[in-house]
């Protein structure tokens, strides 16, 4: 009775002292409550056969129907590729080029210089996807594009129609994805780099050491933690894509659609052209159980090789 007293009375001063985190907490806590778990519901959806006329509860149970209809057709192969390959090479481009950058700048002496290099790398994660997708028309429009019509000549090589070659496109979305989303990575790894104990690089500037040594004996090494957790974050979100890239920055062309089509857009697609709430709905399940479970198999695995101290939990 006196322990359970005991724990009773702790917890009742942890609630006294901390309350105003609480009350700080609360409307984070009730937008993810809005936002993010009350519309789960909505995960019915899927094994229905959607009726407007009687609801959604009242509609008809269609069971893995609209699974079964997205998996028996080719879609569900092509949508799966373009997710995770695109992902995968999104993940290892923009962190190899993020801590190339932050090395960079932390080695920048002049503290203005480095605040505009800082903000430069920025801008862009701030700008919207749409204008993104119209820098990179203005580069590639087959008529008026700078690479066809200043660049190419150069090379005496033929203008090219980029809207009608999916070839090109997988190297173009990487570049665009890097250019935009680099600059968020970059800066927290800046601010790992700046607690790194300076004296670890006077100690290997006294053994001799090469500026490449310490970058790849003292600098990466320290990185590691920050690159883990950065790591099993996109981890989390492998199977979710930038709408706004796959569907705008290629124009929704016709011919690029094999090579763009993502899982976000197949939805898109299938909720506006094809009026199909269940498949849509499906592929968004889908979606939702694959990343979960890649999440955590990807956090076991971090728990198994670097230890508990970098995993997430």
């Amino acid at each position: 009775m006196k322990k359970a007293e005991v724990k009773k009375g702790k917890k009742k001063n942890v609630l006294k002292e901390y309350w105003p985190l609480y009350l700080m907490m609360l409307p984070a806590l009730l937008y993810l409550l809005i936002n993010n778990y009350i519309p789960m519901a909505g995960m019915v959806i899927a094994f229905k056969k959607l009726n407007f006329a009687k609801g959604i509860w009242a509609s008809p149970w269609a069971g893995l129907d609209n699974f079964k209809f997205l998996f028996a057709s080719k879609d569900a192969w092509i949508i799966t590729r373009n997710t995770l390959l695109y992902n995968v090479a999104f993940i290892l481009v923009n962190m190899v080029v993020g801590i190339a950058i932050a090395i960079l700048i932390t080695e920048v002496r002049n503290t203005k210089l480095k605040k505009i290099y800082q903000s430069a790398i920025l801008l862009p994660f701030l700008m919207s996807m749409v204008i993104l997708s119209y820098i990179v028309y203005a580069l590639l429009s087959a008529e008026n594009g700078l690479v066809n019509n200043s660049i190419l000549p150069l090379f005496h090589i033929d203008p090219i129609q980029w809207y009608q070659k999916p070839k090109y496109w997988p190297a173009i979305l990487i570049i665009a994805n890097c250019w935009k989303g680099v600059g968020y990575g970059c800066l927290i790894y800046i601010a790992s780099l700046i607690g790194i104990d300076p004296s670890f690089y006077e100690a290997a500037r006294l053994d001799g050491a090469s500026k490449w040594q310490e970058i790849t004996k003292i600098t990466l090494p320290s990185l590691v933690p920050t690159i883990i957790t950065l790591l099993l974050l996109s981890i989390g979100r492998i199977f979710y894509s930038d709408f706004g890239l796959f569907y705008q920055v290629p124009m929704d062309s016709g011919p690029l659609l094999d090579i763009t089509s993502t899982i976000d857009t197949y939805v898109y697609r299938a909720l506006i052209t094809l009026n199909d709430y269940g498949r849509s709905s499906a592929a968004g399940v889908y979606q939702s159980v694959v990343g979960f479970i890649l999440v955590l198999c990807a956090n076991l695995a971090v728990k198994k090789i670097g230890g508990e101290e970098n995993a997430l939990f």
